[in-house]
């Protein structure tokens, strides 16, 4: 990509639009922001660094790129760590720059900042990109600072201090000091009083005066003067103000740079002082007749639970022609949003989305109509996490477009939504976010095993992308203080239906060794729960996409007492039903894993195989999938859902995702497969009316290529539970 690199003058700056010509991009322009008057030499920024702008006009003709420049006009006047559009706000002037800059350079689709830790910045510069349609680098985001200072002294970024504001940091000593000759001394800082070795905590700033981007010219600084603006015993604050320099031009190189672009045709100065136009982009208002042409949509509420609840929603109507996806879409997405707003809700209240689709080769035009409902307008605390697969919907009746939503009717909740490109973990460009945190339960959006940097996927086939999976999954658990490795309360992995017998086997593998093996079930007392689902495809064709759910306890790691006296059903309630229980409890061990935490949250997966299928049908040999056959099958997986429940104090009213993924092999409609449930569950209740309190527990039926508890079983039905006793309350921020 074209990239506008932000600068400015400090080494992270510089550092950035280095690792961006590491990963083949092309630095064709600066952009430079300095304060009105040019006599002053720090603002009282929270965005920008200003000491030694008067230097940074010389970075053009050093590396030999237009340098375009506006002074600051605004102020700090939106502090919220979320960015707001603000008239008269300093974010403005950026953005405003940057619309020049696009403007005369339309090739550009990128823009570089050296945003290391502060989510204050990041989030102002992906607000600016995001408005004006380009993507933001931040390679250096997340990075270890340590290393990180290393390695800009190692590729040869000379940069003095010019300002110092910390413990163990003089003004007298350390100013107009190389960076290279206090590293050592900054690494002693951090190991005794722990300042940030990079000044990401405002310790420092420093000034580039050379690096390997500056191949026409290096800058010698010829006099400075201190100027001490606190003389606090304990931490002094001063800067160093430049007063004369010049520039020190260097043998032309061909290994550094783009040859073809000379100093005088490009190493000018813009000056941009246009007037700031403000954009407020509509949302696209989906026509009515679209929704009002499904008059068959089905859809799945769940109203149990006290905070939680869940929406499917898809097109049901065998007997009509699809109309595509964007159509059939679009009519789920409006079903769902009518819903939400007969509930006194909206999309800000959703928590996690599972996006279903016909075909992956429909991606971006899923996007788009995902993108026309759920924005960053209507989420003002974060956009739903989200994971996308294909299933083979079609071939059960099913319409090309199913979703399903998880919902809080409060609106306590933190999301981590990183759309920059770096180094850390992939970024999510769009309206969908890395992870959301509800309570004490992480819902992490799906994770492929794409090079963060690149956001290509990793070669090397099944097993690697896993592998990168995995650590991607890491890098957002650290995000929240937490790992993957010892809060995992369940882990699904979705593969590609086309992978091989032996690559099946090698992805379990894999996964033993790379993560259940890792495991740290101290806190937890038992493994998470695991399964499997196989689909047609995945997201850029990937292999493989893991999608964990964790627990993250609040510093208070109490519960309510009115949340542990919920009414729970007994396990001698079922015990006593013998027509239900004398051959079900037999297979509970065989065919169940389950993972509890506390008493607060409890995992399950149940597996029914075809072995288990011909006991409870009773058919020797062949299984047919009659309608008294699939009542059976669905009554058994009824059963053991309670059971768990009952087993471990938990009742219907606390489930928050029951889920039963059954192979289309089997060549069942979904319509049966939903009517043989709903006949289970209402016996159930029938059956145990002192154990079934409420309504039934919803459900969502999801056809798959296969499914199972291992990559190498192949399960008739699996269900998936997750069960909560917890709400937004017990983990504010």
């Amino acid at each position: 990509m074209e990239v506008v690199a932000l600068v400015s003058g400090g080494k992270d700056s510089c550092f950035a639009m280095m690792r961006c010509q590491d990963y083949g991009h092309k630095v064709v322009a600066l952009a430079n922001l300095i304060p009105l008057d040019d006599a002053v030499d720090e603002l009282d920024s929270y965005m920008y660094q200003t000491v030694g702008h008067q230097i940074v006009v010389s970075y053009a003709k050093c590396m030999g790129l237009p340098l375009f420049r506006r002074r600051i006009r605004g102020s700090t006047r939106d502090q919220g760590l979320k960015y707001k559009v603000t008239a008269g706000d300093e974010v403005e002037d950026m953005f405003a720059l940057l619309s020049e800059v696009k403007r005369q350079i339309p090739s550009i689709t990128a823009v570089s900042s050296g945003a290391i830790a502060s989510d204050y910045q990041r989030l102002r510069v992906e607000s600016v990109c995001s408005r004006l349609g380009l993507v933001s680098l931040a390679y250096l985001w997340k990075q270890d600072q340590t290393l990180l200072l290393e390695e800009m002294i190692r590729r040869g970024i000379v940069a003095i201090i010019v300002k110092v504001a910390a413990l163990g940091l003089k003004p007298s000593s350390h100013l107009g000091k190389e960076l290279a000759d206090l590293k050592c001394h900054l690494l002693q800082m951090n190991e005794s009083y722990g300042i940030n070795v990079c000044g990401e905590g405002g310790e420092y700033e420093t000034l580039t005066l050379d690096c390997p981007l500056f191949r026409d010219a290096r800058i010698i600084l010829d006099d400075s003067e201190v100027i001490l603006h606190s003389a606090d015993s304990i931490a002094s604050v001063g800067i160093l103000h430049p007063q004369v320099f010049h520039l020190e031009h260097k043998p032309s190189s061909d290994g550094i740079g783009d040859g073809s672009v000379t100093q005088e045709s490009s190493s000018c100065l813009h000056e941009v002082d246009e007037a700031i136009t403000y954009i407020d982009v509509e949302e696209k208002q989906t026509s009515s007749s679209v929704v009002d042409a499904y008059t068959n949509i089905g859809l799945c509420i769940s109203k149990t639970g006290k905070n939680l609840c869940s929406i499917g929603c898809w097109i049901q109507d065998p007997s009509r022609a699809s109309e595509g996806l964007k159509a059939d879409l679009i009519a789920v997405l409006s079903r769902i949003e009518n819903q939400l707003n007969e509930e006194g809700l909206g999309w800000l209240n959703v928590l996690y989305v599972h996006l279903y689709i016909s075909s992956m080769k429909e991606f971006g035009l899923a996007n788009e109509v995902y993108v026309s409902f759920i924005t960053e307008k209507k989420c003002n605390l974060g956009v739903p996490s989200r994971s996308t697969i294909e299933l083979p919907l079609c071939q059960v009746g099913f319409g090309k477009a199913y979703v399903e939503v998880l919902i809080s009717n409060e609106v306590e909740k933190r999301v981590l939504h990183v759309q920059s490109i770096s180094c850390w973990a992939p970024s999510c460009i769009g309206p969908y976010s890395q992870a959301t945190l509800y309570g004490e339960i992480l819902y992490m959006a799906g994770q492929l095993g794409l090079d963060p940097p690149t956001m290509k996927l990793c070669p090397g086939g099944p097993t690697a992308e896993l592998e990168l999976a995995l650590q991607n999954s890491e890098a957002v658990a650290n995000a929240f203080n937490c790992s993957i490795y010892s809060s995992a309360i369940h882990f699904l992995v979705y593969c590609s239906a086309q992978l091989t017998s032996s690559e099946k086997e090698e992805v379990e593998q894999t996964l033993q060794s790379s993560y259940v093996t890792r495991l740290d079930c101290s806190k937890t007392g038992s493994y998470p729960t695991l399964l499997y689902v196989f689909a047609p495809d995945l997201p850029k064709g990937a292999c493989v996409e893991v999608k964990p759910i964790l627990y993250v306890p609040s510093n208070d790691d109490r519960i309510a007492t009115s949340e542990m006296e919920t009414v729970v059903p007994q396990p001698a309630l079922i015990k006593g039903c013998t027509d239900w229980s004398a051959l079900y409890s037999e297979l509970q061990d065989s065919c169940c894993q389950v993972h509890t935490i506390g008493g607060r949250i409890c995992s399950a997966v149940v597996s029914l195989t075809k072995d288990i299928a011909l006991k409870i049908c009773s058919t020797a040999g062949k299984l047919y999938y009659t309608e008294e056959n699939l009542k059976a099958i669905a009554r058994f997986c009824a059963f053991q859902v309670t059971k768990i429940l009952a087993d471990n104090k938990f009742s219907w009213d606390s489930i928050t995702m029951l889920r039963f993924y059954y192979s289309v092999d089997h060549s069942v409609a979904a319509d049966a497969m939903f009517r043989a449930f709903s006949k289970a569950f209402t016996e159930l209740m029938e059956d145990h009316s002192s154990l079934t309190t409420g309504e039934a527990p919803v459900y969502n039926i999801v056809p798959v290529a296969g499914s199972g508890r291992s990559a190498c079983t192949a399960d008739i039905i699996t269900c998936e539970l997750l069960a909560s006793k917890i709400s937004s309350e017990t983990s504010k921020p």
